[in-house]
């Protein structure tokens, strides 16, 4: 297997256990629980293919809750083929039935063999980019190249709302219901638990109901804001990080990586993030396809390059 680095150097992000495995190829798939980005993230810098489906189309029972509005189960593999399986496994479907749609390249695996010929991709403008560092940039431009050659239809798109803004407006959802499901644990001093997490569970008890219901109702109108800057395109394409892999003692609490990820969970859209390649220090970026709820076929199409 290919060193991709002194992994014990690097943070992996949540899940990180789980992505590590199946990167080592100790496991072929794991679960993890997408909120804000815990399935696309680890992913991402583990050279993986995660998937973060459309709220509510997979049951959340027996998930320990964060975010009861973003929580969503999502699978985690080497490969699109084995995630659009671990997807419709996860769905409840027969292995029979998954057999034959694979074997007649009908419903998400008629999707898989399409390619990208005549898909219509809206990507970052320069206001976006510059949240990315240079080695992101240089392989989300060359995913973008081997998209278009391959008959892919790039448009540069000026979004209604900023990453960082969406970024943002998800906290509120993440803090109050976080504080809802885990308050009285971390209100006791007592309570073992991580320094760092502690004080971003305790800020929901700030959350006025008012304002949790404000941010309801601001949500709704972000949606469709953002399906109407869409609808002429079948998906967004973003790195899904800003950088590579961090060195684990330069972390900064206060910061997270998850600007491209949490406006997936904020706006109920669907996300597949897949491997666009290695760094010069040869550390895996990832690149994120982004489309609205339900269509988990069109990010599959678009990611099968």
């Amino acid at each position: 297997m290919e060193s991709l680095g002194r992994c014990e150097h690097r943070a992996p992000v949540v899940i990180s256990g789980s992505a590590v495995a199946v990167a080592a190829g100790f496991a072929g798939c794991a679960v993890g629980t997408d909120t804000g980005g815990s399935v696309r993230l680890p992913s991402a810098w583990c050279g993986l293919v995660g998937l973060k489906v459309t709220e509510g189309l997979l049951p959340t029972a027996g998930i320990v809750p964060l975010s009861h509005t973003f929580d969503t189960p999502g699978p985690m593999t080497r490969s699109v083929r084995d995630t659009a399986l671990m997807f419709e496994t996860l769905l409840g479907r027969s292995p029979s039935a998954i057999d034959y749609d694979r074997d007649q390249t009908v419903g998400l695996w008629g999707q898989l063999v399409k390619g990208v010929q005549g898909v219509r991709l809206a990507v970052l403008d320069d206001t976006e980019r510059r949240w990315a560092d240079q080695a992101m940039l240089d392989l989300y431009d060359k995913s973008l190249d081997l998209l278009s050659n391959l008959g892919a239809h790039i448009e540069v798109v000026r979004l209604p709302i900023g990453f960082d803004d969406l970024k943002g407006a998800s906290g509120t959802f993440m803090s109050a219901e976080g504080y809802y499901h885990h308050g009285p644990w971390y209100e006791d001093a007592d309570r073992l638990c991580d320094s760092a997490v502690r004080p971003r569970i305790l800020a929901g008890k700030e959350i006025s109901s008012q304002s949790y219901i404000n941010a309801m109702q601001q949500r709704i109108q972000d949606q469709i804001a953002f399906q109407a800057s869409l609808q002429s395109f079948d998906a967004l394409v973003t790195p899904t990080t800003m950088t590579s892999a961090v060195i684990v003692e330069t972390i900064n609490q206060s910061e997270t990586p998850a600007h491209f990820t949490r406006a997936a969970n904020y706006l109920g859209m669907c996300g597949l993030t897949l491997p666009m390649g290695l760094t010069d220090e040869g550390l895996p970026g990832g690149l994120q396809v982004m489309a609205p709820a339900y269509c988990e076929s069109k990010v599959y199409r678009s990611g099968r390059f």
